[in-house]
């Protein structure tokens, strides 16, 4: 008599995924960068000076949006309710780094955010401190 003989599993295959909507082309045929003026206006109004930000720094709102604020400055009001990084908040409203710095260094100006140095984890406490207070919970 022979076992009986058991069946492989195939793996099972998904779907393709739909395919890209397509991007209206063009008239002359050459393609062209996705809307660069979008990041000239949102920081039109730079000097040059930035602050000093890095990717972990924490940006957190101190008002809500007014109503002459432009739709980014808007979004970072409402998105930095809770500390945010500036990671998250470029990936968030889909801008470059370097946008995304001109833009929170007008905020800064006008007083609308605080930036914050990331919170840094405390060092591990001394053994010895701990082996003390474990013998004096015991000797209760």
């Amino acid at each position: 008599m022979t076992p009986p003989r058991r069946k492989r599993r195939q793996p099972r295959h998904l779907p393709p995924p739909p395919p890209p909507l397509p991007s209206p082309a063009p008239a002359d045929g050459q393609e062209r960068p996705r809307n660069p003026e979008r990041l000239y206006t949102i920081a039109a109004g730079a000097d040059g000076a930035r602050a000093e930000l890095d990717l972990v720094t924490l940006i957190v709102a101190r008002s809500g949006p007014t109503p002459s604020a432009s739709p980014e400055e808007a979004a970072v009001l409402r998105l930095c309710i809770a500390p945010l990084s500036m990671a998250e908040l470029a990936a968030y409203l889909q801008l470059p780094f370097s946008a995304m710095t001109v833009l929170i260094t007008e905020l800064i100006a006008a007083e609308l955010v605080q930036a914050r140095a990331p919170i840094v984890r405390q060092a591990v406490p001394d053994r010895s401190l701990l082996e003390a207070v474990m013998h004096g919970l015991q000797r209760l």
